[in-house]
């Protein structure tokens, strides 16, 4: 089995025993030794970019996790096309994170107290 594989996999294990934020760093640090090896663009750095994005969204950072998909649905597109599965994956996962960020705001609004 390949390190990106290990790292995703031991990742997810955190994330079954509900430790979001020891996944999120470790989907961090995997992601900067692949950008630093295989450059920003590859199909591979881009994919752990996508495990990143999900790790904060399930820690509930959707602020940060819509942006990163922002980005990686850009970079996406740009390296492997728009019809490509995983730009298609990408834009999905960033309309579900905006969704998420909106239930969030739309929760605190109600929970605000009125002015008299």
């Amino acid at each position: 089995m390949d390190t990106q594989a290990s790292c995703n996999n031991f990742a997810n294990a955190l994330h079954d025993l509900e430790k979001h934020r020891q996944a999120v760093d470790l989907h961090r640090e995997n992601l900067a030794s692949h950008e630093r090896g295989l450059g920003p663009d590859h199909p591979d750095t881009l994919g752990i970019r996508n495990n990143l994005a999900v790790a904060l969204d399930l820690l509930g950072e959707h602020l940060q996790a819509a942006d990163l998909y922002r980005h990686l649905v850009a970079d996406r597109e740009r390296v492997l096309g728009d019809d490509h599965s995983d730009s298609l994956a990408s834009r999905n996962n960033l309309a579900i994170a905006e969704a998420r960020l909106a239930e969030v705001g739309r929760r605190r609004w109600w929970r605000t107290p009125r002015r008299r």
